[in-house]
């Protein structure tokens, strides 16, 4: 058995007149993610470790946001994209491990969910996806409420 294993980053700006979606649930909040895409922080962060992992580039590559076609995409979209081109490779997902920094708004409420989108759009265990979350404690763009980051590592195995 061969592991691979990824690591993806994600970074959106917080602004005003955008729904915020992360990990494929829409949150109720004042401000939303800027992107071409829905701007899904962490959809973008899972889909790049994963993209690393099997070796095949990075989600600019496979979904440009050049293209007219992906402008305000789902992102969980991309994933099931991603899934099969894993399936491809003959390789398939073990886990994922998933930090997301945010000021504000709490996204406790909504992890379970997260965890359940992701999964069930890489057709993976709910066991299979973990989702955490911290603040940058007031500091830096995040901390001042003007962004987001999300990180992801992704492990595969040969099958």
């Amino acid at each position: 058995m061969k592991l691979r294993i990824g690591y993806g980053y994600d970074v959106h700006q917080l602004v005003e007149g955008r729904p915020l979606i992360i990990g494929g649930v829409t949150i109720p909040f004042e401000k939303g993610l800027k992107g071409h895409s829905d701007a899904d922080v962490m959809a973008h962060a899972v889909a790049d470790a994963l993209l690393g992992a099997a070796g095949l580039g990075d989600i600019g590559e496979h979904f440009p946001d050049t293209a007219e076609e992906f402008r305000d995409f789902d992102s969980m979209k991309f994933l099931k994209n991603i899934e099969q081109k894993i399936h491809f490779e003959k390789l398939k997902i073990v886990n994922i491990d998933i930090t997301l920094v945010l000021q504000q708004p709490k996204i406790g409420p909504y992890k379970a969910a997260m965890r359940e989108n992701i999964a069930g759009n890489l057709f993976i265990n709910n066991d299979q996806v973990n989702v955490k979350a911290t603040t940058a404690e007031g500091m830096g763009f995040v901390g001042t409420g003007e962004g987001a980051v999300c990180y992801a590592v992704a492990l595969l195995k040969s099958r």
